[in-house]
């Protein structure tokens, strides 16, 4: 191989090397810029509340859970100059962790500084199969007169900085929503099978009862 050739090979290298050098300082600075807005602006978690829940009718007669409710959900962004991309929300009801109600997919939405945004969506599981302990605990708590369901919300969150959009974050929300009885079998009650267990109605225990949600939550949020 002729000198001359060596000689090109190394200009072609020391060219290609002196791109790839600036190509990664440059998105090196811009990481560093971004990360500087970023942490500049701090952006804050969303706030979610549990307005309201309207237990329309739950049935443990079967080995299984059904379960229907409607229940309404809001979401405020305390930040002046981020806004939240909610890109996927799933909701769903838990008793004491187990699931009673199949996954809600909630719409996708953007959340502008400072503004609030309510969801109203119907969480229903028709024999939804659950551990023999959380339906005993269930009937028992029902039979007591209140009953502690959490609502949560999963799903992925991005940030908007000006025109930059951050990757996706997971979001986490639990909301703990009490139903206690509002005295005695009146209107909007539900079979009490689910508070005898399937067999003879226990002294004491109403045959209809009626659960209302007592006040709205604040609810945990994790990103």
């Amino acid at each position: 191989m002729s000198k001359e050739k060596h000689y090109r090979d190394w200009i072609l290298r020391r060219c290609c090397g002196a791109v790839c050098a600036c190509a990664l300082t440059l998105a090196a600075v811009v990481g560093f810029i971004i990360l500087v807005i970023y942490l500049a602006l701090h952006p804050s978690k969303p706030s979610f509340y549990l307005q309201d829940v309207q237990l329309r009718s739950i049935d443990l007669s079967d080995p299984a859970l059904s379960l229907n409710l409607q229940v309404t959900i809001a979401s405020r962004n305390p930040n002046e100059r981020v806004g939240v991309y909610y890109k996927t929300l799933d909701a769903f009801a838990t008793y004491r962790d187990e699931p009673v109600t199949v996954p809600v997919a909630l719409p996708s939405i953007y959340q502008g500084h400072k503004d609030s945004s309510v969801w109203s969506p119907v969480l229903s599981g028709e024999s939804v199969p659950v551990a023999p302990y959380a339906a005993d605990a269930m009937r028992q708590d029902i039979a007591a007169g209140y009953v502690l369901l959490h609502v949560r919300v999963e799903g992925r969150v991005k940030w908007k900085v000006g025109s930059w959009v951050s990757g996706g974050y997971h979001l986490f929300v639990n909301c703990p929503a009490l139903l206690a009885a509002s005295g005695g079998a009146v209107g909007g009650a539900f079979a009490a099978s689910a508070s005898a267990g399937g067999g003879a109605v226990p002294a004491g225990v109403n045959t209809t009862v009626s659960l209302k949600f007592t006040h709205p939550a604040d609810c945990t949020v994790d990103v």
